[in-house]
């Protein structure tokens, strides 16, 4: 059996009025998603274990199959496997957003979707301003960055940018979750005072300024944690052989501990105009050599970030026609059985642009299997699924079953 599973980050939201009170899944144009839908068998999946933040890291993971209190080491740790980077003992990781930061307020999350290349510089030239040797930085994708911190303390209480947008950014500085993590917060805050005064003035942002672009004018370090000890996918359901395809260092993070080859798409770009045909095509060309295939699609989840209705439904019109419809036709002949399912990780509701804990839709169809009585994929239709309500692992363990 080829498995593959197809995750649109974020896609799932509420009902919105502009949409007449229909959601972006059920406003969307998406017959080969509700094709499988009504062909294979559906329900909700709890991705979020009570006490955790609705982050995708912590979804993925769920998704994934992974008893998450067991092995959950914060965001940055996941994301510095993907980038080669080692977190040895003794050091602490953080995910390290570039950010705006106006009147002071948090304006975004994502310093207007800086480009990589631009923050790229100016990663470089902040490691080289407050490298210190303690901490160290290192440049990732688009607005997303790691910082490497030696004998820190992880009990910290750290806000996700994205879900204090508008904010004043002092009410949700770095705070200590215990007295002796109080030197680490302290430490921290102030490297987020001194990238301001480093970044203000930088030409990149200059630049950007003079283009009409959000400056990335601040860090925002956050979810730390340790290396984590994280079973292969194979030592937990058999998996002989097995990738993940995205262009967030995240997901590439849980696949590399997961035991999948890590593949890049050139022109995956974790927004509405990533390379939707380059992704399909990788996933069905791994999947002929592989048993399973973790395909990750970010866009639907910005889209939500940025309270954009109109381009979350047009991004999952997307992922449905560019590389649902591709895959389904390319695997349907197959002589082997094929797996395919779709979901999301997290709900991204537009009005809150922000994640929510609310279970997700998701839809499992097989080539050699029968369906139940759902007949179009959302948050509402897939709940009447023969799946009912899962939890965590229980995902996998059900897609891995043949049920």
């Amino acid at each position: 059996m080829k498995t593959i599973v197809i995750l649109g980050d974020g896609m799932a939201d509420e009902p919105i009025e502009a949409l007449g009170n229909k959601t972006p899944l059920q406003a969307a144009h998406k017959p080969y998603i509700d094709m499988l839908a009504s062909k294979g068998k559906s329900g909700l999946l709890d991705t979020i274990p009570p006490g955790f933040h609705p982050g995708s890291e912590i979804a993925n993971l769920s998704v994934m199959g992974y008893d998450v209190p067991k092995v959950f080491e914060g965001r940055g740790s996941l994301e510095a496997a993907s980038m080669g980077i080692d977190i040895e003992p003794g050091e602490m990781a953080m995910r390290c957003n570039l950010i705006t930061i106006e009147n002071g307020k948090i304006k975004n999350h994502s310093a207007g979707h800086i480009s990589s290349e631009e923050a790229a510089e100016l990663m470089r030239f902040l490691d080289e301003k407050l490298n210190d040797g303690t901490v160290s930085f290192y440049p990732g994708v688009s607005y997303r960055h790691l910082l490497k911190m030696k004998g820190g303390n992880k009990s910290l209480d750290c806000t996700a940018p994205h879900d204090v947008l508008d904010t004043p950014f002092e009410n949700v500085l770095i705070k200590p979750a215990m007295p002796e993590a109080k030197e680490t917060a302290d430490y921290l805050n102030d490297l987020i005072y001194k990238s301001q005064e480093l970044l203000k003035d930088h030409p990149v942002n200059l630049k950007r300024i003079a283009e009409g672009k959000a400056p990335a004018n601040s860090i925002w370090p956050w979810s730390p944690g340790y290396r984590p000890q994280m079973q292969t996918l194979q030592e937990l359901f058999g998996i002989n052989s097995g990738s993940v395809i995205s262009a967030v260092d995240l997901i590439m993070g849980i696949g590399k501990y997961a035991g999948l080859k890590l593949i890049h798409v050139e022109g995956a770009t974790g927004l509405y105009d990533t390379n939707y045909e380059g992704k399909a095509q990788a996933a069905i060309d791994a999947l002929k050599e592989d048993d399973f295939v973790y395909l990750h699609i970010e866009a639907s989840d910005e889209a939500g970030h940025e309270g954009d209705h109109e381009l979350k439904k047009k991004t999952i019109e997307y992922l449905d026609s560019r590389v649902v419809k591709p895959i389904y036709e390319a695997v349907k002949d197959w002589d082997e059985p094929v797996s395919i399912a779709v979901l999301p990780d997290h709900p991204t509701p537009c009005r809150l642009r922000t994640h929510t804990n609310n279970p997700i839709p998701f839809l499992i169809y097989r080539s050699d299997g029968n369906g139940d009585n759902v007949r179009v994929y959302d948050e509402f239709e897939s709940a009447k699924g023969e799946y009912g309500l899962l939890v965590g692992c229980e995902f996998m363990e059900t897609l891995f079953s043949g049920k």
